[in-house]
């Protein structure tokens, strides 16, 4: 079952970062279809968020076919986002777990390692590296 955070330094509302992390895990087949998301009660306790935060993110999720809720059972994966690359997915982690060890002897903190991705993700965005 996935376990939700919050960044309050992400730029995403609340309910957007339950959406990213739902589609995250689905993309990184995390979750399959018929697993059951949390409840709404339990998401809202254990992230300190009004309830109606956590029905708006599990409604978008709805509208977008990836999810249905049940009366009275929960609400449960009808979709997922993976595709073929999955397998290359262990490779890569490796390779990133190394560079993230890298970042951090260098003395980044994990704000500057964010940063520092994301900077070098959207200027590389389309660009093949051999």
């Amino acid at each position: 079952m996935i376990e939700f955070h919050l960044n309050g330094r992400s730029g995403l509302s609340p309910y957007q970062q339950l959406v990213q992390q739902v589609r995250h895990a689905l993309r990184l087949g995390l979750l399959d279809e018929g697993d059951r998301l949390p409840t709404v009660k339990e998401v809202s306790k254990q992230l300190a968020i009004n309830p109606n935060t956590v029905l708006k993110a599990y409604r978008e999720l709805e509208y977008d076919g990836l999810v249905a809720a049940r009366q009275g059972v929960g609400t449960f994966v009808t979709a997922t986002l993976t595709d073929g690359s999955l397998a290359a997915h262990a490779p890569l982690r490796k390779d990133l777990r190394r560079w993230l060890a890298k970042a951090r002897l260098a003395g980044l903190d994990e704000e500057s390692i964010e940063a520092l991705f994301m900077n070098t993700f959207r200027n590389n965005a389309g660009e093949d590296v051999a």
